[in-house]
């Protein structure tokens, strides 16, 4: 048996084409010092177990494919949810980005009243930075000079430019009947964030409000602008309105700005507790007696 391995330049070229011949870029923004790219495998093939294979049949008949977030920086810095990181390539150093003691008891604060880490390392220098592989869905959202509040937990990774903190909600009724608790992400300032999405881009509306209203029974809205007020409020008018209306309270966005709706995540979220069959009838109560 001979066993052959080449270490040149040129055998390392084509081992990395190989691996870029089987990667779809789904999504990517590039600032120069900054590129985000959200990357898909166009296939899994190198299972030697016939179960293993047969899982990774299924999961492509599906749909399902594995995804990796990858930041190419050029004397940038990107900041990370804690064990997102997967490998980097470069001149690449790890800051515990703890921001001294005032910085420390910020984030100690935000961890407390939301789902995202209280430090998150920050990677700063030029190379390649690769997230660990999943097979969820991931969204890249510029901003400029903005801020956006988003779903808890689904912060995963910015450009060192942007401040992740703490918005708490204006309004009691929000706070009290808006299924997202007191206090939520909050996203400022001017460069690159991705979030961890529910669901894929594709089953995503984005509104931008013009001085207008918008209200969802339910709470799949993920991301809207700090400009846009939110609110909850009863379906209908008086006693009434409530009883012919049928769907109780509803979360309210008013002004200008962004709302981003996941419609389907509750469907998700419907047949992942009671199965496909849970969904054989729309979900809308049929007891008309009232």
């Amino acid at each position: 048996m001979i066993f052959w391995c080449c270490f040149s330049s040129g055998c390392d070229t084509i081992a990395e084409t190989n691996f870029y011949n089987n990667i779809t870029v789904l999504d990517s923004v590039d600032k120069g010092n900054f590129k985000a790219e959200i990357l898909q495998y166009n296939s899994l093939t190198g299972s030697k177990d016939p179960d293993l294979a047969k899982n990774l049949y299924y999961v492509h008949k599906s749909g399902m494919s594995l995804k990796q977030v990858k930041v190419t920086l050029n004397d940038g810095g990107v900041i990370v949810e804690p064990g997102a990181l997967h490998f980097h390539k470069g001149n690449i150093v790890c800051d515990a980005n703890i921001g001294g003691l005032g910085g420390f008891a910020k984030k100690m604060i935000k961890k407390q009243l939301t789902n995202e880490a209280a430090f998150n390392p920050l990677y700063r220098g030029v190379g390649e930075i690769f997230m660990e592989p999943s097979f969820s869905h991931f969204l890249i959202v510029t901003l400029k000079n903005g801020s956006i509040i988003v779903d808890k937990g689904i912060f995963y990774c910015s450009e060192s430019t942007l401040e992740v903190s703490v918005a708490s909600q204006k309004n009691i009724s929000a706070g009290l009947f808006g299924n997202e608790g007191w206090f939520q992400t909050k996203i400022s300032g001017t460069g690159i964030c991705i979030l961890e999405s529910p669901v894929p881009i594709s089953e995503i509306l984005k509104y931008n409000l013009d001085n207008e209203r918008l209200q969802v029974d339910g709470n799949f809205a993920i991301l809207r602008s700090d400009s846009v007020k939110f609110s909850v409020e009863s379906s209908g008018k008086g006693l009434a309105g409530k009883l012919t209306a049928g769907e109780g309270l509803l979360q309210t966005f008013e002004g200008t700005g962004a709302v981003w709706l996941a419609p389907t995540q509750p469907i998700y979220k419907s047949i992942s507790a009671g199965g496909v069959s849970s969904m054989a009838v729309a979900t809308y109560n049929r007891n008309n007696s009232t």
